[in-house]
């Protein structure tokens, strides 16, 4: 299904510096907006200026786009590093850095209606939570979306919906009902921006939105399928973008970890006014940590870098393949909060305190097990796939 748009090619304006040096040089920014982050519910506008110039935003377009088309090892390194520094920003960034894969999938002429260059951010919620009424030309969409994280500083909102005729929801061979996604600019959705009241990932901006009655072009919308319309390995696999959930809780237990190094070199222990790191209960939780998140991290990039071998091949992705890469998304998501935890009891009544860098660490990675792709019930489709039965609820296995 390839059409590659090599007419309007561009080349990205960037030095020789690495993607990552860029992103790591935005940490005073991001640290010094990290109050604001937290009680605006978004991320301020000059940050979100300085995340695009670092072509973060390009990472999975394709370079006949302009893009990046960063490999996802790449991006998850980038990923991780931007979510060590702050959660919201490493989510709002991540979600922000796929929207390439997401734009892919419909044809690059209407692309470029929604998308002028690769830098346009896109938003929204897969999920089909509205209706999409088949008419000449397209679809009129009406309903009410949550978690459109990144929606405030989005160009495109995208919605998943179920495919209406006359109102009527229509179905499938397979008797599973017809879904789709549609893009439409900002413009024609209405925000509401009371609806994030979370007790983590307060910056991430997952306000719920809603549409009525408008019009979508058949060209902005992309079916269950995902298929792309553009040739390498980026491209092949459509469920490859659920790679974006590994990043975020790496570089938040990897935080915990760095706070916990700190607190060894200036917290007191009493009675003994020992230093934090001279305690034996201190050195057992660092070490144990550092093994989990270490080898968590290793399996994801084992299990990632495999599927692209594969799709660098031109292979088609086994289901065993699948199954260990929702497994490895979910287990790291796991492992991170077991991190986070150990780390906050270890501390003691320095976890409590309001303006503990810990307690908005373990309020921001219980946020993301929360998320339905890592919940620990997808333990459960996994092993069907591994035992050798079918998985029909989800499209992505």
């Amino acid at each position: 299904m390839s059409t590659e748009a090599t007419s309007h090619s561009l080349t990205p304006a960037f030095d020789d510096t690495s993607l990552l040096e860029r992103i790591k040089a935005l940490e005073p920014q991001i640290r010094a907006a990290a109050d604001s982050i937290e009680a605006e519910g978004c991320l301020p506008d000059d940050l979100v200026e300085a995340l695009r110039a670092t072509g973060l935003f390009r990472a999975s377009w394709p370079r006949s786009m302009g893009g990046l088309e960063l490999d996802p090892m790449t991006q998850i390194e980038v990923l991780e590093e931007l979510s060590r520094i702050d959660g919201s920003v490493g989510w709002a960034g991540t979600f922000a850095a796929i929207g390439g894969l997401l734009a892919s999938t419909i044809d690059p002429v209407a692309a470029l209606e929604l998308f002028p260059n690769p830098d346009v951010v896109p938003a929204g919620q897969y999920s089909p939570r509205g209706n999409a009424e088949r008419v000449e030309g397209g679809y009129r969409v009406t309903g009410k979306w949550s978690f459109g994280s990144g929606c405030m500083h989005a160009d495109v909102i995208t919605a998943g919906c179920f495919v209406t005729v006359d109102g009527e929801v229509q179905m499938r061979d397979s008797g599973m009902p017809e879904v789709c996604s549609v893009m439409v600019p900002k413009t024609s959705v209405n925000i509401l921006r009371d609806s994030w009241n979370v007790s983590g990932m307060r910056g991430t901006g997952s306000y719920d939105y809603t549409m009525t009655d408008v019009f979508v072009p058949a060209a902005h919308v992309s079916d269950s399928s995902y298929s792309a319309y553009h040739d390498g390995p980026l491209y092949q696999f459509p469920a490859l973008f659920l790679f974006s959930h590994a990043p975020i809780p790496l570089g938040i237990a990897r935080a915990a970890l760095d706070y916990l190094y700190e607190l060894g070199e200036t917290k007191r222990v009493q009675p003994s006014n020992r230093l934090f790191k001279e305690q034996g209960e201190a050195h057992e939780v660092l070490a144990r940590s550092e093994a989990a998140l270490r080898s968590a991290r290793a399996w994801v990039f084992e299990v990632i870098e495999d599927i692209w071998d594969t799709a660098c091949r031109g292979e088609e992705i086994s289901k065993q393949q699948r199954a260990l890469f929702r497994l490895c998304l979910v287990e790291v998501s796991r492992v991170a909060r077991d991190v986070v935890l150990r780390i906050h009891d270890v501390i003691g009544s320095t976890a409590i305190r309001s303006n503990s860098p810990i307690d908005r660490l373990l309020r921001d990675i219980n946020v993301v097990c929360a998320h339905i792709v890592v919940q620990q019930k997808m333990y459960r489709p996994v092993g069907k796939v591994l035992f050798g039965l079918e998985v029909k609820n989800d499209p992505f296995f």
